[in-house]
């Protein structure tokens, strides 16, 4: 006897919630087939294909096959994230990261990029807004990173996460490390030892008894242990 699986469909309610409520994040169109794939995929940072009108997620399957998980967007979504380091006097690397608010652990300061907005600037207006930390974009120390995917734990086949990366480095000396604190949807803003990707794993573990963002893991590995501060 042969089983097929029917392919799992789920939007979350908060989704729902916020298209009722107008919230920018959340597509209004409940039917993707009536979007215009066209004016979206021409500028999407990673190709995707459609299948009968619909977007998939060129990363897929992610285990929901139908529906939007708990992204408010179908298809592809532009977040722009800052990885910040700073080193102390005696060469420790220190990264900036910040408790989310949802649960979902602890990540680098970043969010969606505005329409229109250079995903550039969006990684350092976050950088600012859930931190207090005001940086340049302009400074010899910022250096943006080709867009890639990440496997946010709130995606589907249908949508899906896609980021630029800002690696910011503050640079060698710092005996008190600059100010920060948690503000919009992070909860706290805190500066983590960061030697390497497993140093970042082991302080959340035993201070904070939290983990890294799912969708941060892969990116904060190659960074940090490819990508060492100079």
């Amino acid at each position: 006897m042969t089983r097929t699986c029917t392919p799992r469909t789920f939007t979350d309610p908060s989704v729902l919630a916020g298209i009722a409520a107008g919230a920018s994040w959340a597509d209004p169109e409940m039917d993707p087939t009536r979007i215009d794939w066209t004016a979206r995929r021409s500028v999407a940072a990673i190709p995707f294909p459609l299948v009968d009108g619909r977007p998939v997620n060129p990363y897929a399957p992610t285990g929901v096959r139908y529906g939007r998980n708990m992204l408010g967007h179908w298809g592809e979504q532009r977040c722009a994230d800052a990885i910040v380091t700073a080193a102390d006097p005696d060469g420790w690397r220190w990264l900036l990261m910040v408790e989310r608010a949802d649960g979902h652990g602890f990540a680098v300061p970043g969010g969606y990029v505005d329409p229109g907005e250079d995903p550039t600037h969006a990684a350092f207006r976050e950088l600012a807004e859930e931190t207090g930390l005001i940086a340049t974009h302009t400074a010899p120390w910022a250096k943006t990173l080709p867009a890639r995917y990440v496997p946010d734990p709130r995606a589907s086949d249908e949508a899906w996460m896609v980021t630029t990366p800002v690696r910011v480095d503050l640079g060698h000396g710092w005996r008190v490390l600059p100010d920060v604190v948690g503000r919009d949807d992070a909860r706290r803003a805190v500066w983590v030892p960061a030697v390497d990707y497993d140093c970042v794993v082991r302080h959340l573990t035993e201070v904070y008894a939290g983990q890294v963002f799912p969708a941060h893991r892969d990116l904060l590995a190659d960074v940090l242990d490819t990508h060492q501060a100079g």
